[in-house]
């Protein structure tokens, strides 16, 4: 039941203290309500406002803005809606306080949305006529969300302007236990994004005092210790901050480090992980926090992904793992890349639906130290993985994930990189094998291995020899079994890069203006560009390129002239398996490949894919039992302790 607003109107019209403005006794914060930086360009600011082109508000700072007269604006935006039907899912709360501080006449809107995106008008209020500063009180409650919806606000000014000083959502109790909260931060030969996020963290005092611990794992050679404003950033979290230097073991020895000394080294409840090479809202870290705090059960909760060279894109939504072929995809009813600048919250109708996930990605994702104690530690994975493992591994021991909206990153989208067909190809593939011995209810793993196959064919054809031997490396290693997986965590990389470099397409060049012109003229290959688009077609392609890799190579082409430059996009399998080669850009647009195509490879390396799959078909319900008995020592502390203490 939604109550009628309280209002305050203090006699004395004078700014508030920060001390003042703090939640009192028996409430807590849940979320603030944040502005844009001032430097934000006009299209990150959707994710804080809903305004129109002639009703921008005006930023004080990152917590208070100013409403031109007559004016109005709608904080139905991502960062400033509040997600209820994840609060009504998952924790123990039954209503949430939305509290505004206010300066000037106004009228202040609260609505709430249904799972379809249906609009209502909850309650209103306007300030007292005659009095400057005011407070509004609104007790919403959170019944009515059980499927989806968010709650809102908008703040319509009256003959004069109207500030919003300080705003936020509330519970009205607080959290029945204590809880202290640690940061874990694996960080590879980027020192200036390492200091970037603890400077974040630093930067914001409400942020700051809910921490206890921050560990960062230091794997790379260029160090965080010596990267410029290190020190200031040091000083400013003090005690806090612990900086752990070991050799390069991947993610996951990385966060498994920064697990392993919260458990065994500070009294920590919950841990957040946070990547290195993001740029975070820090806000993020307190509303995943008291998110965390007041779940029914202990719980994961995820943050979700804005794309960092789109900042106003929601990547991803939330992900889950399709269990008959064995890979991730995005959560049923989520899509990929909505642009708040296009469509705002209150239009998009599939973004108030609540959405389940298996996992969350560890760019930024809370762990309670219930769950580290019950399930241990990461798998000694690398990298890829790891994170939808332990999400999985998770679950089957009863504490779920929640991917929470408004709790979000900034990170780099996987559609603005390709490291499915680089050295991390092998990581990609070995782990998602051993994850699914793991995980997948299917005795041979379903349909995993004709996915695995297919890919093998794909770069195959797409003239991609060295990824394709980093997939035969891998499933040989997989086949090895789970003994040596802490043996390989330093040096799995050393000898998969060394592997792909072997290979002409392995190596990437700056441009393809160091190689010769290309000798076909792209209009000869633009009827190549449209794809077969029926099993006849498909077929009918598919016969054609593998008879072209029956025939010899062009001996009138030189070594390294390409026939075609080729852009990223369209370096698919029907075109490139009618050329002998080609140089491909690379994803980040930064260089190219040479490919060539070899008939001997091909055949040599389809060979061997398929009587590598013919083995792994045999051998995967040994290899799960195990994997399976393997796991409680490739998770455990005891099992990780020696790697740590290793000498470099």
């Amino acid at each position: 039941m939604t109550k009628t607003p309280e209002i305050v109107s203090p006699e004395i019209v004078a700014e508030p203290t920060a001390e003042e403005l703090r939640p009192g006794k028996g409430v807590t914060l849940l979320q603030r309500v944040i502005m844009p930086r001032a430097a934000d360009p006009l299209k990150v600011r959707t994710l804080y406002f809903d305004e129109g082109e002639s009703s921008r508000a005006k930023l004080l700072d990152r917590e208070s803005a100013q409403v031109e007269p007559g004016r109005e604006i709608s904080f139905a935006a991502y960062f400033n809606a509040f997600p209820a039907t994840y609060w009504r899912r998952w924790t123990t709360l039954t209503s949430v306080v939305l509290r505004l501080d206010l300066a000037g006449r106004c009228r202040v809107d609260v609505y709430r949305s249904k799972a379809d995106g249906t609009t209502i008008h909850v309650t209103g209020a306007t300030t007292e006529p005659g009095v400057t500063n005011s407070v509004l009180e609104f007790d919403l409650d959170l019944s009515p969300f059980e499927d989806g919806g968010w709650y809102w606000f908008d703040v319509t000014a009256g003959d004069e302007p109207a500030t919003l000083r300080r705003a936020g959502w509330y519970a009205d109790r607080e959290p029945i236990d204590a809880a202290k909260l640690a940061i874990g931060i694996c960080t590879h030969n980027r020192p200036l994004d390492c200091v970037a996020a603890l400077s974040a963290l630093a930067g914001d005092p409400l942020v700051l005092d809910q921490i206890g611990t921050v560990v960062v794992t230091d794997q790379g050679t260029d160090k965080v210790m010596d990267a410029p404003r290190f020190a200031e950033v040091a000083q400013a979290l003090g005690t806090r901050l612990r900086l752990v230097e070991q050799p390069n073991l991947g993610g996951s020895g990385g966060f498994s480090r920064a697990m392993y000394e919260v458990v065994t080294d500070s009294d920590a409840t919950h841990l957040i992980f946070l990547d290195d090479d993001i740029e975070l809202e820090p806000d993020s870290v307190q509303r995943a926090f008291a998110f965390a705090r007041f779940a029914k059960h202990p719980m994961l909760v995820g943050g979700q992904m804005l794309a960092l060279q789109n900042r106003s894109v929601l990547h991803t939504m939330g992900e889950v793992v399709q269990r008959d072929k064995f890979f991730w995809r995005g959560a049923p009813k989520t899509c990929y890349g909505h642009d708040f600048s296009r469509q705002t919250l209150r239009e998009a109708k599939h973004l108030h639906r609540r959405i389940d996930v298996d996992y969350n990605g560890w760019w930024m994702c809370l762990i309670p130290r219930t769950v580290i104690e019950r399930i241990g530690l990461p798998l000694p994975l690398f990298i890829k993985w790891d994170d939808a493992e332990y999400g999985l591994r998770a679950g089957v021991a009863g504490f779920p994930t929640a991917t929470l909206p408004g709790v979000a990153i900034w990170h780099l989208s996987w559609t603005d990189k390709d490291d499915a067909t680089d050295w991390q190809a092998y990581f990609h593939v070995r782990n998602r094998l051993i994850a699914a011995a793991l995980h997948s209810p299917f005795r041979r793993g379903g349909k995993l291995l004709k996915d695995t196959f297919k890919f093998d064919l794909k770069y195959l054809l797409t003239l991609q020899y060295s990824t394709t031997a980093l997939h035969h490396l891998a499933y040989r290693d997989f086949l090895a079994g789970p003994d040596r997986l802490f043996a390989l965590l330093p040096s799995a990389l050393p000898t998969v890069r060394e592997r792909r470099l072997t290979y002409v397409d392995g190596v990437t060049r700056g441009s393809s203006s160091e190689l010769p012109l290309p000798s076909m003229s792209p209009v000869r290959a633009e009827r190549f560009l449209k794809p077969p688009t029926n099993p006849l077609t498909i077929g009918r392609t598919l016969a054609g390129a593998l008879v072209h890799n029956l025939k010899p190579r062009n001996r009138s082409l030189e070594p390294d002239r390409p026939q075609l430059n080729v852009a990223a996009k369209d370096a698919t399998w029907f075109l490139l398996a009618r050329l002998d080669s080609a140089t491909v850009a690379t994803a980040d647009g930064r260089g190219v490949t040479l490919r060539r195509r070899d008939p001997h490879q091909f055949w040599a390396m389809l060979g061997e894919s398929v009587r590598l799959h013919r083995q792994l078909f045999r051998e995967f319900p040994k290899l799960r039992r195990r994997y399976r008995d393997a796991a409680p020592g490739l998770t455990s502390i005891e099992g990780w302790r020696p790697v740590f203490q290793s000498k470099p």
